[in-house]
């Protein structure tokens, strides 16, 4: 029987980012599974971050080389101080990369039975091409609201060409499902490391914790001052790993307000931000906006408690009585309440977190590939 021929496509590998992780993951396993994966990155040959399985092959294409992107570039760098620079920005390095795609799509598209566009830009781009249109499926992951005028109002009515969507909630796909009836919901695949993990209560420490990017939306601004509010003692560590165009500001944030006792570890790699969940008690995340936020669902495999704002989309459809607390959208009385319920009471807090790791069996790799298989 021939092999199905896969093609993924995505920006880059070089950095932390969920979407690059769970590609990994995801082409991993159908590598194995013996289909004949590609993945086409939108950037010039590079180190991956994540590690991409030896069986699959990859391609390069530097969007950042077309003319339109350069001149994008160089705007913004000679002018980063002008209100809504980065915007026009954006749409000249998109249309840069449009460019660039299409000449590759137009000469290879045929190579393939189906192509995974990993991102709604890309996905958008592809679903205006008649030929390509229909054996690509977009797999979202961020809110199908993200695009503003010309992706989310425009350009998302051309989804209704592609042959399938994959969404991460029930919430994205009951808004997809009114574009193109052939959308589906499939979770994140969170990986082995997590799935094998045996929680010791042991072992653990007071640590809370949050890993994220640090910028505007993930809205880590608001967890610090939650932080403040509670009075944490000397006996907890707050630790948050990520990077961003808001370090240097949270940094500042933190040390007006005193708190001495956060740690920032920045940009850290797969196995220190998985020893990070092992150790930790509670994961906290005040984000404005997600698509399906697999660090919760990390987290809860490695036996945390959560606490999160319920954000459009994906923490709703993680977090239950078995596993945390669901906070309303910028609330953050309850928010500091619940915190310092879970820090006051640890019995309460241990039982917690032991059925927050049995949840997440929910989460478990087989089902998701198996859903995979059935769209392939």
């Amino acid at each position: 029987m021939k092999r199905k021929k896969i093609l993924f496509i995505y920006y880059q590998n070089t950095k932390a980012g969920g979407i690059a992780k769970v590609l990994s993951h995801l082409t991993s396993e159908l590598a194995e599974l013996n289909y004949d994966i590609e993945i086409l990155f939108l950037l010039e040959p590079h180190e991956d971050f994540y590690p991409i399985h030896p069986k699959v092959k990859k391609h390069y294409i530097n969007s950042f080389g077309d003319k339109y992107a350069r001149l994008g570039t160089s705007m913004y760098k000679k002018y980063s101080k002008i209100p809504k620079i980065y915007n026009i920005y954006s749409y000249l390095y998109d249309f840069g990369s449009y460019r660039v795609l299409k000449q590759w799509i137009r000469e290879n598209h045929h190579r393939y039975d189906t192509i995974v566009s990993c991102w709604y830009k890309i996905s958008s781009m592809l679903a205006v091409d008649s030929q390509v249109s229909k054996k690509t499926i977009a797999w979202e992951h961020i809110s199908y609201q993200t695009g503003g005028l010309v992706y989310y109002r425009i350009l998302r009515k051309y989804y209704k060409n592609l042959r399938s969507i994959i969404s991460l909630t029930q919430t994205s796909l009951e808004h997809y499902k009114k574009i193109n009836p052939n959308s589906v919901v499939i979770s994140n695949i969170i990986g082995d490391n997590y799935e094998n993990f045996q929680l010791d209560i042991s072992n653990k420490e007071n640590i809370i914790c949050t890993v994220s990017r640090l910028d505007p939306e993930k809205n880590v601004e608001d967890l610090i001052n939650i932080i403040k509010e509670c009075n944490i003692g000397e006996d907890w560590k707050i630790i948050i790993a990520g990077d961003g165009s808001q370090k240097n500001l949270l940094k500042e944030q933190a040390q007006k307000l005193g708190l001495h006792s956060i740690e920032f570890l920045g940009s850290i790699p797969q196995e220190q931000i998985l020893a990070l969940y092992k150790k930790s008690k509670i994961f906290c995340m005040t984000s404005l906006n997600e698509g399906l936020p697999t660090v919760l669902i990390e987290a809860m495999f490695c036996g945390n408690a959560l606490i999160a704002y319920d954000c459009p989309t994906g923490p709703s459809e993680i977090i239950n009585a078995n596993n945390g607390y669901l906070i309303r959208m910028h609330d953050k009385e309850d928010f500091i309440i619940k915190l310092k319920h879970l820090i006051n009471n640890p019995g309460e807090l241990t039982e917690l977190m032991v059925s927050s790791k049995a949840e997440s069996e929910k989460w478990s790799k087989e089902k998701i590939v198996l859903q995979w298989e059935k769209i392939l």
